[in-house]
């Protein structure tokens, strides 16, 4: 199955214009429930670099749902056209995870990225991005904290609480492993907050990190 994308725009832009075209594309994330009936195959996104960054090396593991088991990969090599930006990571790294995407044998139905979504200062992160461009509902799912503030956390596995910026809701802070450090959780696309941390700890049944993200680091890093 082909990927066809919903959405699409030039990526040799400048830092600025980045930033620019994040402001505009902003309004398409859809912040509510808009899931398939029946979630089958879940998939985690991530991007390693080697050859001191010259080279972008994006990988794609997918996963039945709810065994978690591998059932499809992808990795692509291209050069890194995008320099390394905080807050404009997706210019970087997309390129690469999309010709991933398109090389497999079956899309996802739902993507773990590995980095943030709407907890993001223009509210317009990576799995936002992501999600906008295929049409494919994602999570953002950060290991630190990109911009927020957030209250104290229960060490008990499923604890959450608001991510706050300002006086806006952007994410939450999610406990998927009692005594461990928690994750940053915020919407991509075609979900809400509390679904996208219900299917986040879902897809974490015994690690700190879903295993989606574990599945594509092994592949982006190996």
């Amino acid at each position: 199955m082909g990927l066809a994308l919903q959405h699409s725009h030039r990526w040799d832009l400048s830092p600025r214009e980045a930033a620019s075209l994040q402001t505009r594309l902003r309004p398409l994330v859809l912040a509510e429930d808009a899931l398939p009936d029946e979630i089958r195959t879940v998939a985690g996104v991530d991007v390693g670099f080697e050859d001191h960054g010259h080279i972008t090396r994006a990988a794609v593991a997918v996963l039945d749902f709810p065994s978690l088991r591998p059932s499809d990969q992808a990795i692509v090599r291209r050069p890194t056209r995008f320099p390394y930006v905080p807050g404009l990571l997706s210019f970087r790294e997309l390129p690469a995870l999309l010709e991933a995407l398109e090389r497999l044998n079956l899309l996802p139905e739902l993507i773990l990225v590995d980095g943030h979504g709407y907890a993001h200062p223009r509210r317009f992160g990576i799995a936002c991005h992501l999600g906008v461009l295929t049409g494919i509902p994602t999570i953002g799912v950060g290991k630190t904290r990109l911009v927020g503030t957030h209250g104290e956390l229960a060490e008990d596995r499923g604890s959450w609480i608001p991510l706050i910026d300002g006086d806006e809701t952007i994410g939450a802070v999610v406990r998927t492993r009692r005594g461990v450090q928690p994750v940053y959780v915020s919407v991509g696309h075609r979900l809400s907050l509390p679904t996208a941390v219900d299917w986040v700890l879902r897809c974490a049944p015994r690690y700190r990190l879903p295993e989606t993200t574990r599945q594509a680091h092994r592949l982006a890093s190996d």
